[in-house]
């Protein structure tokens, strides 16, 4: 049972389902980097003293605890 309302989910299939494969291929890299780039941002926010070296260091330890997990 999905609990969670998903209002726009047949939309975004048709559009997933309308797109090339290269085209879902660029979509989920452009993804990538925007959850990599909101990553950052919360870093940053979250240290703000941080400079780019430290938020770098940060960055690094949370992808690699996010990599390395069990599933």
């Amino acid at each position: 049972m999905d609990l969670k309302e998903r209002p726009n989910r047949q939309l975004y299939l048709e559009t997933l389902r309308g797109m090339t494969p290269e085209q879902r291929l660029l979509k989920a890299f452009e993804l990538s980097e925007l959850s990599h780039e909101l990553l950052r941002a919360g870093i940053r926010q979250r240290y703000p003293d941080a400079g780019p070296d430290e938020v770098q260091r940060i960055y690094l330890e949370q992808l690699s605890r996010c990599q390395n997990r069990a599933f």
